[in-house]
Formats: structure tokens, C-alpha cells, sequence
């Protein structure tokens, strides 16, 4: 398993109190560059900025599993 740190460049504050925190996940290697991948692509495709895209990434996850 690699740890996975989502906090790998300077802040971008993309939230109304411009605050960002760190999340740290444990993931199989695979998962990992999976991850990596999708973000700089969205990034590239896109032009937001990552903490914008993990933001999403994460609301996401939050409202697919009701929490």
C-alpha cells in the first residue's frame, strides 16, 4: 500500500473561508497511479486547479454514500 497525500503542491484556496486540509488515504499501488492520472488529465482538460478537482472528488464520494 502507498499513502496517498492530497496536499503535493502549494494551496489553492478554492472554498469560501480559503482553508484547505490535508487527507491522507492508504491505496493499493494500482489505485494510486490510477488517481494521479485521472487528476492531471482533468487538470489538463480542464485548467482547474487540483485542490479544485480533489474537492469534487471527495463531494462525490460523500454523496454517493450518503454521509
Amino acid at each position: 500500500m502507498l499513502t496517498l497525500g492530497l496536499d503535493d503542491e502549494p494551496h489553492q484556496n478554492t472554498d469560501a473561508a480559503g482553508e484547505t486540509q490535508r487527507l491522507t488515504l492508504q491505496v493499493d499501488q494500482d489505485l494510486f497511479r490510477a488517481f494521479q492520472r485521472c487528476v492531471w488529465i482533468i487538470v489538463h482538460e480542464t485548467g482547474r486547479s487540483r485542490i479544485e478537482i480533489m474537492n469534487e472528488m471527495v463531494r462525490d464520494f460523500l454523496v454517493k454514500h450518503n454521509c
